[in-house]
């Protein structure tokens, strides 16, 4: 059985997230790669799409909403992901358990406590189905009818058990936080794809690696939000490696393992984005001090600097100005390579014409 050094593992993960060289394909085939992105606030897919694709533009994505062949909504870690329409449509019913588990929550679970909840996703979809309707607009309706319940509590609830997807304008681009007006709509009734009547974790499984592989039972399970996948994943026709530290893992027969020496040029990482997320050992791209270092703030989404292939800083940007934080002091060529990379960053989330505001920060 192979090993595959740290370095060989970091470089298989950049090629196959687009992070080692910017891809030529079409937004749509980017996100199909990926299977799902990470969506928590609207501007940040946008950024994960610059940093993969060559000359993307902020319309690519847009239209791709407003086609309604991309959609946002809860899926993986019960977290808002986008992901095609006919992936979306597969990946929901997958996960749903997971999303489905919050109802446990104490942020729910008293507002559903002797609650038919069946009875309130039937209500959920035929209020939703009338029409635009925000979730405001839901909650007040649900509330009227759930006399003594909390209102936009149970319209949160109706997103966990139906598949609901955020209609443009959310989600577009434009506000570096999430919008107070959300609206919704059920998913197939928006997409015109039929839901999944079953969880298909088996393409899941083999989605994942595509993208992430290869990878452990544990890298897959906190990727998903799912547990007890190892049946699923032993019973797929794949291939075997181990880490320098004997833990297992598994990938498509077929997919390729970079070579440890490929150099890695500089990327933007934007908050939450799957490459630094989608693993529980999450050591081929940020090491566990620099996790740690990032800990107290990481709920609220930390933009990443690669630096060689590996986490050596993050960056913000606020009020027009490109803010660059490095973990550690950079060489003169490595700071060099972050600034000309910066610039062209600079140029996609600040617009044309807008007066260059970048520092490195001590």
């Amino acid at each position: 059985m192979r090993v595959l050094s740290l370095r060989t593992l970091n470089r298989t993960l950049l090629e196959r997230q687009f992070l080692l060289e910017r891809t030529s394909l079409p937004a749509i085939d980017i996100v199909r790669h990926l299977v799902a992105m990470q969506a928590q606030e609207p501007n940040w897919p946008y950024v994960g799409l610059w940093t993969r694709a060559e000359g993307f533009a902020h319309k690519e994505l847009t239209d791709l909403y407003e086609d309604r062949a991309v959609v946002r909504g809860t899926m993986v870690r019960r977290t808002q992901h986008l992901a095609a329409a006919e992936d979306f449509a597969w990946l929901r019913p997958t996960v749903q358990p997971v999303v489905r588990g919050a109802l446990a929550h104490g942020y729910f679970a008293p507002h559903v406590e002797g609650l038919d909840t069946e009875e309130l996703a039937a209500a959920g979809r035929e209020l939703i189905r009338g029409g635009d309707l925000t979730r405001a607009a839901l909650g007040r309706q649900l509330g009227e009818r759930f006399a003594g319940r909390h209102g936009a509590r149970l319209a949160s609830v109706v997103e966990l058990l139906e598949p609901v997807v955020y209609p443009p304008p959310n989600g577009v681009w434009g506000a570096w936080g999430n919008r107070t007006t959300t609206p919704l709509a059920l998913a197939h009734d928006w997409t015109g794809v039929p839901t999944a009547s079953r969880p298909d974790p088996r393409t899941m499984v083999t989605r994942y690696l595509a993208a992430f592989g290869p990878a452990g039972i544990l890298d897959v399970q906190a990727w998903s939000g799912l547990t007890r996948l190892r049946e699923v994943v032993e019973s797929l026709p794949l291939r075997m490696f181990r880490t320098v530290d004997g833990k297992e893992l598994y990938d498509l027969p077929d997919a390729p393992v970079a070579d440890a020496e490929t150099p890695a040029p500089v990327r933007f990482l934007p908050a939450f984005d799957n490459a630094a997320l989608g693993h529980k050992d999450r050591t081929r791209l940020i090491s566990d001090a620099d996790r740690r270092r990032i800990a107290p703030v990481a709920a609220l989404g930390v933009p990443l600097l690669l630096v060689d292939g590996f986490v050596r800083g993050s960056w913000s940007f606020k009020d027009g100005a490109l803010r660059i934080t490095p973990f550690r002091p950079l060489g003169r060529a490595e700071e060099d390579a972050v600034l000309g990379e910066a610039r062209s960053l600079f140029g996609f989330v600040a617009g044309t014409g807008a007066p260059e505001d970048i520092a490195v920060e001590a």
